[in-house]
């Protein structure tokens, strides 16, 4: 069971009447809170309602990718080769293939092949990044529940592997890296992941995102790319009091069911679009289509 907070009647109502309690989930995750900040309408739709979210193109993508990943790390350190790698995805790729959720894609053979490739590629970026055969694992996809500042917290962490100063945490991304200006914000996740960890007797002593994937439009334009960071006490207080602010404005937003929407340009990819007349709205005014 989650968290319920008991809704706050309405003025004017009969609070015997009115008296019902929305179920906020059992922790919070990076995602969920970055996603109740960009649209707390959306938030809820996902989380409290539970509403379906099929994943698109790319979110399949890096799934399918970070299971490669986390097999070839499974191997003995001398194995952890690019031909390797490649009968992974050979193994994998009917797993995939079959989900409902790549199937609900309908992808053309030429679509799909690109995916396929695309998905390679990514698996070429962790290598030009990477020595595998260097990677002194600890865990892969590691489940972390604790409390930060008395917010129940869930993540899990991509790879968290021993380095000369204590252990890393590394996060894959296939989608491009950020501008310069976001970068602070990205790493909040990974922060988050350290603090985590810290919590429960890990002795961080550094945080990585590696982004896999493409900067430009063809293959030979690809610039993989490291962010990296020294273990920094400020950073992860920074990013354990916003996690903190936001689960606070949940709580809030429950007791008065009062999840507001931000319109704006991602509506129109938003899937709860149809459910959200500010959605709807925004799309139309955007695209001067009917939603």
């Amino acid at each position: 069971m989650g968290h319920a907070v008991k809704v706050e009647p309405r003025t004017g109502s009969v609070a015997a009447d009115d008296a019902r309690e929305i179920e906020l989930p059992r922790s919070l995750s990076p995602s969920g809170a970055s996603t109740f900040r960009q649209c707390a309408r959306r938030w809820k739709f996902r989380y409290v309602d539970k509403l379906p979210d099929p994943p698109g193109e790319p979110a399949l993508r890096g799934t399918f990718v970070h299971h490669v990943l986390e097999e070839l790390l499974a191997v003995a350190p001398a194995q952890r080769t690019l031909e390797r790698a490649r009968a992974i995805c050979r193994d994998l790729w009917p797993q995939l293939a079959t989900r409902p959720d790549f199937a609900a894609l309908e992808l053309p053979e030429a679509q799909e092949r690109a995916f396929r490739w695309n998905a390679w590629t990514d698996i070429e970026g962790y290598f030009q990044l990477v020595d595998p055969a260097e990677v002194d694992v600890l865990d892969r996809e590691r489940d972390v529940h604790t409390s930060l500042e008395g917010v129940p917290f869930r993540g899990i962490v991509d790879l968290v592997d021993r380095v000369p100063e204590g252990v890393r945490v590394t996060d894959y991304k296939t989608g491009r890296p950020p501008p310069r200006r976001f970068v602070d914000s990205r790493l909040s996740q990974v922060w988050l992941y350290a603090a985590a960890l810290e919590s429960v007797g890990d002795d961080v002593s550094e945080v990585r995102l590696l982004y896999l994937g493409e900067t430009g439009a063809g293959r030979d334009e690809r610039r993989p790319t490291e962010i990296a960071r020294p273990f920094d006490a400020d950073a992860v207080s920074a990013a354990v009091g916003e996690h903190r602010d936001t689960w606070g404005r949940i709580t809030e937003a429950a007791a008065t069911d009062c999840f507001e929407p931000t319109p704006g340009p991602l509506c129109s990819w938003c899937p709860y679009r149809h459910d959200c007349p500010e959605g709807q709205l925004e799309h139309q005014r955007r695209t001067g289509l009917a939603a």
